[in-house]
């Protein structure tokens, strides 16, 4: 019998057919300066408006949620998921987002599950502006099995030199302001996964704290801050993506040196989903603020003085904590 690629497991037509499913949900979101089609060698966006632009990038995944996404059976979720980190990751430079690639890698192509990242993709791509732009389908089998796969993704936004946001300019005083989680986001699967396990009837079992199963609780996509924050920008002197790290982790990384973030663990409600998690594996505090948002999606410091302006254009926001002198080792301090 002669050999052929499809006998060694990849399907090169069936990744064509799905190009051009893929193509139909990226024109959705392209915006007047792209200058190329889906299926191109590269995507060509045409860069104008700024005076002095700097652009931003940032790359992630999506992480070991796409293993509870393939028990559900539901993908669409993980592509508004890797969209929406990269922006909020940007977003703390102050920056506007342009264009977003994706890669996903896959066992055995399944055109009707990656046709349903695509379409989170482009939802969460239409709402932020963002053009997707362009990407890669890679069946790889020998590498991952059966239905396995992987996503990342990579996003370019620009912003005007003058209006960088790096935390330059916090000092002690300062007002830290958080935005609530919409759950999980993307980070802390594998001790969730470690805790309740990965059968789907453990999955689809409701409690009511949750007021649903606990797999459409931890399939919550990831909240995206960026039209809320746009246009208060010039009033924001840092800000903290709350991902892998927790509030321990990632809010050092917008602060002088010199300073720390002292938090009032009373002042937000933490979600039952962490207390669930909690509860169930034994996991002492600090562990959980470690590994977890804890209901915090994104830290905002200000100075006192615009924390009031803020909070009126932001009912969700909660006053969570301030910016003191450094006193020992610690960055980051919850009362």
């Amino acid at each position: 019998m002669k050999e052929t690629y499809a006998n060694a497991g990849v399907n090169i037509d069936a990744a064509n057919k799905l190009k051009e499913l893929i193509g139909k949900h990226a024109r959705s979101t392209h915006r007047p300066e792209v200058l190329s089609n889906i299926g191109f060698f590269g995507g060509l966006f045409e860069f104008k408006g700024y005076q002095h632009p700097v652009l931003v990038s940032s790359v992630d995944g999506v992480g070991t949620k796409l293993k509870l996404a393939a028990v559900l059976d539901k993908h669409d979720t993980v592509g508004i998921d890797i969209v929406n980190h990269c922006i909020n990751d940007i977003l703390t430079c102050g920056a506007e987002p342009l264009f977003f690639l994706d890669y996903i890698a896959v066992g055995k192509l399944a055109p009707e599950n990656v046709e349903s990242i695509i379409c989170g993709l482009a939802q969460a791509c239409r709402e932020a502006g963002c053009a997707l732009i362009g990407g890669e389908t890679a069946e790889m089998p020998g590498l991952y099995s059966g239905g396995d796969y992987d996503l990342a993704g990579f996003i370019i936004g620009v912003v005007e030199k003058d209006n960088i946001i790096m935390g330059k300019s916090i000092t002690a005083g300062d007002t830290i302001i958080g935005l609530p989680a919409s759950g999980l986001h993307t980070n802390g699967y594998s001790l969730v996964r470690k805790i309740f396990g990965e059968n789907l009837a453990d999955l689809n079992t409701y409690y009511p704290e949750l007021d649903c199963t606990l797999g459409e609780k931890l399939l919550e996509p990831h909240r995206s801050y960026y039209h809320q924050l746009k246009p208060l920008l010039s009033f924001i002197k840092g800000m903290a993506h709350i991902t892998g790290g927790g509030l321990p982790g990632n809010v050092p990384r917008v602060l002088p040196e010199g300073l720390t973030a002292r938090f009032n663990g009373k002042q937000w409600i933490v979600p039952p989903i962490f207390q669930l998690i909690q509860k169930h594996g034994n996991v002492d505090r600090d562990e959980m603020y470690k590994v977890f948002n804890m209901g915090i999606g994104m830290a905002v410091i200000c100075s006192p003085d615009d924390s009031e302006r803020i909070k009126a254009a932001l009912p969700e926001a909660i006053i969570i904590g301030k910016v003191v002198k450094q006193e020992g080792e610690a960055r980051v301090v919850i009362n």
